[in-house]
Order: C-alpha cells, then structure tokens, then sequence
C-alpha cells in the first residue's frame, strides 16, 4: 500500500498473498523505495511462516539476492539479514534445495561487508558467516580474526566472539582472555561460550562474569540469530539451578524461568520475581502461578507487592491482580472479582480471576457465582463454567442456561452443556428437554457429543445417548466419540462392539479408559493406560488422565512404578507449561496425582 493507504498495483497484496516469490523478487528490483521494503519484509517471513514451498522458492533466489546486496545499498543489511536467516534455517527446514551451500557459494562478493562502514551492515556479515556454519567456515576464520582485532563496536565485536566460538573449536584461551575486556558485551559473548562447553556444576566465576556482564548492559537476549552448537548463556544457566540462582542475585531475570523449569523453586525466587515487575499483567499472571505453590508464610509478600495494582485503571492489569492475590488469600479478592465482573465480564481475564478466586475461596466464592448468573448478556461463555462449582447457584438459573443452549456460533452452548450436566436430576425437565433437542439438532458435533451425555446424567435413560453413539461410530467416527460414549458407564455396553475392536487393534489408552468406565474389565485396560501415564502428560481440567484413571482403578502395573516414582521424585519439571497458565503449574497437578497414586493403588504384575 501507499503511504496513503491505498493500494497500489505493484503491492505484495496483489502477489497472491505474496507467496509468489519471482513477483516478490520482481517487487525488490522495482523503483519504489516502499514497495521494496515490503517485498524484503515479506520474503524474510519465508523461514518463519511454515510454507515450504514458498521457503524453497526463496531459497533458489539466493544468487539473486546476493546479487541485489552489492546493488542496492539501500537494502543492503536487510538482504544480508535474510541470506544469514537463510542459511541458518537449514537446521529446521527439510527443504529440498541445499540452502547452506547456495549460500556459502554466494559469499564471496559479499565479503568486503565485513569491512564495511555501516555498522550494521557490518554486523548482518557477521551473522551471515556464522549462519553458513561449520562446514564452510575454514576459509572465512582469518576475516573473522581480522575483524576482532579491528572491530570497535562492541556489539558488532561481541557478535564476532560467538560467530568465531560456533565455528571452530578449542579456543578457550581466547575466551578466556576476553573475560577481561572493558565492553560488557564482548565479556558476555566470552563468558556464554564459555558455559556451553563447561561441565555441569557451571563455575560460579564463570557463571559471575555472564552476571556482571549482563547487569552492566541488560538487553534482550539473541535467541534466533546463530546456528548450533551456540547455547544462550540464560539457557545454559537454566540447567544448573544453583548456577541460575546466583545468577539471579547478580542481576539476570530469570526467577519465573527458574520456576518454570525446576520444581519447588518458588520460594528462592520470589524476592526477584518482585523485584523484576513491572506491573504488567502477564507479569502478574505468572506471579499467580509461583504464588500457588509458595508456603502460606510467604504470602503476605505477594499481598503486599500487588494489592496497589487494584487501583489500576487498565481492567486486564486489575484482572491479572486479582488473579495473583487470590492464591495469597487475599480477603478482598472476593468482593474485587464481583466487581469485575459487573463492570468487565467479556474478556477472558475476568474468566481467569473468577476461576482463581473461586479455586481458593471455594463456597466463600459464592457472591462471584451470583454476580456471573446476573451477567448472562456480555459476558465470556467460559465465565458461565464457574457455576459447575456452585449447583445451588446453578439449578436457580436452569432455564437460562438452557436458552444459552440456543446461542450457535458462539461458546455458551458447550459451557451451558457443561453446568447442566453437573447438575444431573437437579436440572429438571426443562434442562432435559432441552439438551434432547441439542443433541437431535446438531449431529456431527462436539457439542451434540457432550450433550448425549448431559441427557443421559440429567434423565437417567441412556436411549438418546446410545443412539447418537451408535450412528457416529456407524458412519466411522470410533475415535472421535468413544472417550464421550465411555462417560455412559455400563449403560453404553451396547456400544462396546465399537470400541473393543480399537483396544484390541493399536492398545489405545482411550478405548481401555472406555472399555473399563463400562465393563470395570482392568486385564486388558490396565497396560494401555499404564503405559500411558509414564508419558507423563498434561492434566487437562475436566478431561481423562491416565493417572487419574490409574488412581480409580486402584490399581498400578509393577513395570510402571518405578518410572512414575522418579519422575514425582525429580527435581526438574517433567510437564512444562507451555500455555504460560496462572494456576497451579500442571508439573506439580500430574506430580500431586502420582503422588495419590503411588500411596493408594495396589501393585500388581
């Protein structure tokens, strides 16, 4: 588009969604300044946007652009930037064409870059070397050593250190001598190289020098700009906790990260952790997290730091506040999130401080409860789930769940499915009537699935419920809908002709749990699940886990004890939150139920 918004024939828009790389290259060499600009923008997503073909197709314009580096000083260090980007992304892309080597062949009249004035352009040459990797670097060492001895940017010489560190092997002796260097980035590409290579405990001079190197010029660290065998000295920090805990006290922020790869952590890094906020919300969301599983001494510290984050005017940070202060216990949580709710109940942040709330105050939660049922118009469809927790609450407002039940195209039917089938019997005839209609006008759904099951636990007669699962599993959706079909208990046993054919074919662990909800048969559903729960895999809240399943059974395969009893005894986290989540970390919800399972189940061979 032009500057003034509209657009313009040549624009990547008109480039079939710019995935056509020779108009792309076509755009680079046009007369437009912008037009150019986006063309580059564009072609540098190619390694990141996870269309093969359109990165293959960049990858064979490599001579091209190589060609247009030395035209266009304009664009020069951006086109240098996207060569490097190239060449690195051999590490993850399977393409077809040898990208590394295209590159490293076109290399030698880009050269003279690394001398050039710009220092960014001097810069991008670096990355651009180092990305052609090992293979090809013999013969662009002596530059490379040239340009330490000449260089006079200290980022630009820092990035000379790694790019030298990655390339070749057993100069420690320089590294070590650079320890000493008066610039703070050329000390912390030293010390970072360092640690990769260091044995396990780190060296805590080693690990002091990254520390004062870092405090002395904070910046984001370089995570996507070097080939292997490069490390980020705050990843390799991260698997030495005592290593990354000294650290943390010389000034590098990593106390959530400590907590996130290390259990029992928390404690150790919470005067950091409030020490390093700044007050933003996910900030205050991950705080939540820590302060779930601190000790209750510690959790007048986080009452304290984050009670003033009430009065914020943004809702999102207040929402986020309240989150955090409830697992501290906080008193005035409750009557925060009330008010939240009646002044923001659409946005999701509502839904995570009303859960929050309602997690740690339980039956004290109820005027929360209340203040959702009074906010059915506006407000977040899983904001409605809390009422699972509250059935008196819930059975108030049977018929406006079931009118919920109508909104399609929208989240509320599933969630309104949900509260209604806690409920069971208490839901009354009109819940029931309801969710038959559900069930009879939405085949082919998820929620027609869950629906089938509400009914049955509603009604008590299973005879819609098993004639839904009958004509899904008939037209080949088994897997699908047999974990739902499970949840009818003994009453789906007409549908185990189904799902006893999958148990016996591939073992899955989702036919045993089905086949054991409806039969308590454990010879031939114990193993599939056992196996399962090794795997140590997320518990999903309101979804079947292997654990779990195991801890209802009663009952643990021997060849599964063993495994399960070091994970739960490990000191490094086994499920990482990748959600970024703000209750309890679900390593310690999977390491709580191996725990339950290991004390309570019979061990059997």
């Amino acid at each position: 588009m032009g500057s003034d918004g509209a657009e313009r024939p040549g624009s990547v828009y008109a480039f079939g969604l710019a995935r056509d790389v020779p108009a792309l290259m076509r755009a680079l060499e046009s007369g437009d300044t912008a037009e150019r600009e986006e063309a580059l923008d564009w072609l540098g997503s190619a390694i990141w946007r996870g269309e093969e073909e359109f990165h293959t197709a960049t990858a064979r314009a490599v001579p091209r652009l190589a060609r247009l580096a030395v035209e266009l000083p304009g664009h020069r260090t951006g086109l240098l930037e996207l060569l490097g980007d190239l060449a690195r992304s051999a590490e993850w892309h399977d393409g077809r064409e040898p990208v590394r080597q295209t590159v490293a062949e076109a290399l030698p009249p880009l050269l003279p870059f690394a001398h050039d004035a710009d220092t960014d352009v001097r810069s991008a040459m670096v990355l651009l070397i180092a990305g052609c990797g090992r293979e090809h670097a013999p013969p662009l060492l002596p530059l490379l050593r040239t340009r330490l001895a000449e260089e006079s940017d200290p980022l630009v010489r820092g990035r000379v250190v790694t790019a030298l560190a990655v390339l070749e092997d057993g100069d420690d002796g320089r590294l070590n001598e650079l320890l000493t260097d008066p610039e703070p980035r050329v000390v912390l590409a030293a010390a970072e190289n360092l640690l990769r290579t260091a044995e396990l405990p780190l060296p805590g001079a080693l690990v002091d020098h990254c520390a004062r190197a870092y405090a002395a010029d904070p910046h984001e660290p370089e995570r996507v700009l070097w080939p292997e065998p490069h490390k980020l000295f705050t990843d390799r920090l991260l698997e030495d906790p005592e290593a990354a805990l000294r650290a943390l006290a010389g000034g590098v922020p990593l106390a959530l990260e400590i907590a996130d790869h290390w259990r029992d952590r928390e404690a150790d890094v919470l005067p950091w952790a409030l020490r390093d906020m700044e007050g933003e919300a996910w900030e205050l969301y991950q705080l939540a997290q820590l302060t779930c599983a601190l000790p209750p001494d510690l959790h007048a510290r986080v009452r304290a730091h984050v009670l003033p984050y009430l009065a914020a005017d943004d809702p999102a940070v207040r929402a986020a506040a309240i989150t955090a202060l409830a697992p501290a216990q906080e008193p005035t949580a409750v009557e925060e999130a009330v008010r939240l709710v009646e002044e923001a109940p659409g946005p999701y942040d509502t839904v995570r401080a009303v859960t929050a709330v309602a997690d740690a105050f339980g039956a004290q939660a109820l005027p929360v409860a209340r203040a959702v049922a009074r906010q059915w118009n506006g407000a977040h469809p899983e904001l409605v789930k809390v009422l699972t927790r509250f059935p008196d609450m819930a059975a108030d407002v049977v018929e406006e769940l079931t009118e919920l039940l109508a909104r399609t195209g929208t989240g509320y039917p599933p969630v309104a499915v949900a509260v209604l089938g806690r409920l069971g019997p208490a839901a009354g005839d009109v819940a029931e009537r309801a969710l038959r209609a559900c069930v009879i006008e939405r085949e082919h759904s998820s929620v027609s699935a869950v629906a089938a099951v509400a009914h049955h636990r509603v009604g008590g007669d299973p005879g819609l419920a098993l004639s839904f699962f009958r004509q899904e599993m008939s037209a080949g959706f088994v897997g699908q809908v047999m974990d739902w079909a499970g949840e009818l208990g003994p009453a789906a046993a007409p549908l185990l002709p189904f799902i006893e054919p999958r148990l016996a074919a591939d073992g899955s662990a989702v036919a045993a749990l089905a086949v054991w909800r409806i039969t308590g048969r454990t010879q031939d559903t114990l193993d599939p699940v056992a196996r399962e729960a090794v795997k140590w895999g997320r518990l999903y809240a309101g979804l079947p886990h292997p654990v779990v399943t195991l801890t209802q059974m009663g009952l643990v395969p021997r060849f599964a004890v063993e495994p399960l009893r070091q994970g739960a005894e490990a000191s490094r986290r086994l499920v990482r939150d990748g959600m970024s989540g703000w209750a309890l970390h679900p390593d310690y919800v999977v390491r709580d139920a191996v725990r339950e399972l290991l004390a309570t189940a019979r061990v059997v061979d």
